[in-house]
């Protein structure tokens, strides 16, 4: 098959959703398929085999790492000399618009995926008056499509329920070698606690941005005296969150990358993600596939990885944090629990594959171009 995929992010940007599209591309090239990605220039002109072509865009305001690419006549004709059997537009908003204009123009099958909660970011930016008007313009961008995929059964629900239409989930993924329980090392740990290897340590990784709601992991650690918190990310929120965790036991890490990644996950005794915009949270996964203990709230697509008490530890967000500081506690507190929430969360994430995941995509291109031979 020859796959033109639209996203408005890829690399060298680092995310959840970047991660996902490395892994999805390489396995698509790896089966024989041609992929060319169309996505705002970073730089990258090839990616495993596939050719990615850059086109220029400007930071956007709220979120400064991600550019802005307004279409223009040039992706036309690079999808004519390509001839795509099918588009792929991710998280459809500008350069994704050209995505659907041209899957329409040329006659090309058309799917496209929701990988972030856009409706609930606006709340924490000020703008939750435009949720319903947001809604009705993601509504109109992905019913054009073929087919709507999400990583989670409650972001299925959720789309469905918003009136969006031809909704199936496209299955999770992991790297279950470059995260593995047996990464974890004390020089990595005794960096993490700026040299406090005997102090339980706590982890957060991902984008440090007002929707992730890092400020929610302040109370926990400080009804843990003794504990130590590693943020691994950047963003445009750490200013506002140095200023936060002032006086506490905080390292800002800055971002890892590959085996030093994986190494922190193995590293620490405990997960702490507070986050409610959650459309997956890969970034949990890659934490149980290096066996780190997860304590995470139980809202969008989290509770389809994390299991509570089983291998992980779920809270209700609507909650004070009460419920977030006593399963942080009884974490720490029970070793033999610990090491079965471990054994569990790197089983469960044994389960999930990329290889697998990108196999049922290929079964759902290949369902929608048999679809649109037969329509025509």
């Amino acid at each position: 098959m020859r796959i033109a995929l639209f996203t408005e992010t890829f690399l060298p940007k680092v995310d959840g959703i970047v991660t996902r599209l490395r892994h999805t591309v390489d396995h698509l090239q790896r089966s024989g398929n041609q992929v060319l990605v169309i996505a705002p220039d970073g730089g990258i002109t090839e990616h495993k085999g596939a050719k990615v072509y850059g086109i220029t865009g400007f930071p956007l305001p709220l979120y400064p790492e991600l550019k802005m690419a307004l279409p223009r006549p040039a992706i036309g004709y690079a999808l004519e000399e390509f001839k795509p059997e099918v588009i792929h537009v991710v998280n459809p908003a500008v350069l994704g618009l050209a995505g659907i204009f041209y899957s329409k123009i040329l006659k090309i099958p058309l799917v496209a995926s929701y990988h972030t909660h856009l409706p609930q970011y606006l709340q924490h930016y000020g703008l939750g008056m435009l949720e319903g008007f947001l809604w009705e313009l993601l509504k109109g961008a992905h019913n054009q499509a073929a087919l709507n995929l999400c990583t989670s059964t409650a972001m299925v629900e959720e789309l469905t329920g918003h009136g969006i239409e031809r909704v199936d989930l496209w299955q999770r993924g992991v790297d279950t070698e470059l995260f593995h329980p047996d990464l974890a090392n004390v020089e990595m740990r005794s960096r993490l606690s700026q040299n406090h290897p005997e102090s339980p340590l706590l982890l957060y990784v991902g984008r440090l941005s007002a929707e992730k709601e890092i400020e929610r992991i302040k109370p926990i650690l400080e009804a843990i005296p003794e504990a130590r918190l590693a943020l691994v990310g950047d963003g445009p929120h750490r200013q506002a969150l140095e200023k936060h965790f002032a006086g506490t036991n905080t390292y800002f890490v800055g971002y890892l990358m590959g085996q030093e990644l994986g190494s922190a996950f193995a590293s620490a005794d405990a997960f702490i993600f507070p986050s409610r915009t959650e459309t997956l949270g890969l970034v949990l996964l890659e934490a149980m596939a290096a066996g780190c203990p997860v304590v995470a709230a139980r809202s969008g697509g989290i509770p389809d990885i994390v299991t509570d008490g089983v291998n992980g530890y779920l809270f209700e967000p609507t909650e004070d944090v009460k419920g977030a500081i006593a399963a942080t506690v009884r974490l720490l507190e029970q070793k033999e629990q610990r090491d079965i929430i471990r054994q569990n969360a790197r089983q469960e994430a044994e389960s999930w594959g990329w290889a697998a995941a990108t196999n049922q995509l290929q079964d759902y291109y290949q369902k929608i171009i048999f679809s649109e031979q037969l329509a025509k």
